[in-house]
């Protein structure tokens, strides 16, 4: 009798702890909120969006003058250094010859280069003694094929990219004969007034080919692939609506599209990796 209710007794505590665990589990379960996604967003726009080519050159002086002696000699004294500006007339040295000492004088404005004597040095009348580079204008030297070719002509302004700052530089020569590559060579200036662009530095030159006119535009960020298919998810009553879409033309920046997306609606730009159709979403940037 008693193992029969000790049994009992076991079968109704077992039973009680299952229940609880269940209530507690369900609690536990409804208290789980709905998962909202944290994203940024930018609005789709009505624009045109221009298709460029980025060709690549480098920097080089508006010009170089050397510095010629009229007969060898040896260095006295040296008045400059190399990168120091000069004006026209400084003296730049004064040197010993058998003709008696000489002024070395800067022919004009510039800045000293290629200065390789020191004092005492012999020097010979047969290579420059020095160059004056006018760096405050700076060339561009670039060689295009002939379909860019067409694109570029004398006087035309475009933009330069050097060391990731952007410049207004003016087509000054643009040949209609190809180099031994070739390509046809292509020079440009720009202004160099701070002296911020060094000579030999990369220069890429944005060429404007094509313009799609009254587009819808959004952020390249925007734009999705998946089983080849092109998508954005567009931000409705606080959920994330994906949204079939065709690319028309993309540049890194930014997109024309087509599809059934309206001129100010919000694209999800940033946070959409984790996302599917019909999540919630809370718009943390951008509106």
């Amino acid at each position: 009798m008693k193992k029969i209710l000790l049994s009992a007794a076991a079968i109704f505590l077992l039973s009680s702890v299952a229940a609880c665990s269940q209530t507690e589990s369900e609690g536990e379960t409804g208290d789980v909120e709905e998962r909202v996604a944290a994203v940024e967003v930018a609005k789709a726009v009505e624009g045109d969006l221009t298709l460029e080519r980025s060709i690549f050159g480098r920097t080089a002086p508006n010009s170089t003058t050397p510095i010629l002696l009229q007969s060898p000699g040896e260095v006295d004294s040296l008045e400059v250094e190399n990168g120091e500006q000069v004006e026209e007339d400084d003296i730049i040295a004064k040197v010993s010859t058998p003709m008696g000492k000489q002024n070395i004088r800067a022919p004009k404005d510039g800045e000293v280069a290629n200065l390789k004597a020191a004092e005492g040095d012999s020097v010979s009348n047969e290579e420059p003694f020095t160059l004056i580079a006018d760096l405050a204008t700076i060339k561009l030297n670039f060689t295009v094929t002939a379909d860019v070719h067409k694109l570029i002509a004398v006087d035309k302004k475009m933009t330069v990219t050097i060391e990731n700052e952007q410049y207004e530089a003016t087509i000054t020569s643009v040949s209609t004969m190809p180099d031994d590559t070739g390509l046809y060579p292509v020079e440009a200036k720009v202004d160099n007034e701070d002296r911020a662009i060094l000579p030999g530095m990369v220069a890429k030159l944005s060429v404007p080919e094509q313009q799609i006119k009254d587009a819808i535009i959004v952020p390249t960020a925007a734009i999705n692939e998946e089983d080849d298919e092109s998508f954005v998810y567009v931000v409705k009553d606080n959920q994330a609506i994906k949204q079939a879409i065709t690319v028309v033309e993309t540049q890194s920046a930014e997109t024309a599209i087509e599809g059934d997306i309206q001129i100010g609606d919000s694209v999800i730009v940033t946070g959409q990796l984790t996302l599917s159709d019909g999540v919630q979403v809370n718009v943390v940037k951008g509106e």
